[in-house]
């Protein structure tokens, strides 16, 4: 009767612990597939952000390269104004018919896009003479970080062109504002990453007057 009593007790023992701890369920093998699957596409969203980021970066030097020399031209359009070197006529685009001082054609500046060449004789970007005086580089300072030590590198930017185009402007009613006009540069360039040309461009006016 001991032994029976023993056994009920023993029985009873295991029911209330199954009841306790009910049996755990593990995943199935559906939901590990779709977990997966859900971290596959962050995983190759987040590899291509990575890459994104790595060709802009690849990049900046190029970006900067070309943002100089945009601003290096519309200074030079500048020069030729504030030193008298031209006559407001010639600050124009070869062949304008923007003349106010004398019959057309004028103007010194190239059309089109051209090779970055050095300034010429006359010391302005984007004239005719600029071919002679041969092609652009630009100087880098090198490990040391100092100009013209021997460690220096010249990098050609036989990638960029540039466009200089200046516009008359005209007031609402159609009358030619012969003291002012548009200057837009444009460099166009080519990066390793980007299967088409990047360009930059500068929009900005001139004034007769200093």
């Amino acid at each position: 009767m001991v032994t029976s009593m023993m056994a009920t007790s023993m029985i009873r023992r295991g029911g209330i612990s199954r009841g306790r701890k009910p049996a755990e369920q593990g995943f199935s093998l559906l939901e590990v597939v779709i977990s997966m699957a859900v971290l596959t596409v962050g995983m190759v969203s987040l590899l291509g952000v990575f890459g994104l980021a790595m060709a802009s970066t690849q990049t900046s030097q190029q970006d900067m390269i070309a943002k100089q020399l945009a601003n290096e031209a519309y200074e030079s359009v500048v020069t030729a104004r504030n030193t008298s070197q031209m006559n407001w006529d010639e600050i124009n685009n070869v062949g304008s018919l923007n003349c106010s001082s004398g019959p057309p054609p004028c103007g010194i500046f190239l059309t089109g896009l051209r090779p970055m060449y050095n300034a010429g004789a006359d010391g302005i970007f984007g004239t005719a003479d600029d071919a002679a005086a041969g092609e652009e580089t630009l100087q880098d300072p090198g490990a040391d970080g100092i100009f013209n030590t021997a460690d220096d590198t010249y990098i050609p930017l036989t990638n960029y062109q540039r466009q200089i185009v200046i516009s008359p402007l005209f007031t609402q009613t159609g009358v030619l504002i012969t003291s002012l006009r548009s200057v837009t540069i444009t460099v166009q360039y080519a990066t390793s990453s980007a299967q088409t040309q990047k360009t930059y461009v500068v929009n900005s006016f001139i004034s007769q007057f200093q």
